[in-house]
């Protein structure tokens, strides 16, 4: 039975590397649209349907 595949040390770092940098990305454009939210006003929730 096979144990899958094993990743080089550069492997997992890169991984951790990518792994962060998606993170801070996502973190950056939710706080992003909350600021752009907040900016705007509660006139944004305003609008007829």
């Amino acid at each position: 039975m096979s144990d899958g595949i094993k990743l080089t040390e550069e492997q997992v770092r890169r991984r951790r590397v990518r792994s962060i940098a998606l993170a801070l990305v996502l973190g950056g454009l939710a706080v992003l649209f909350y600021v752009v939210t907040f900016v705007k006003g509660p006139g944004v929730l305003d609008k007829p349907l």
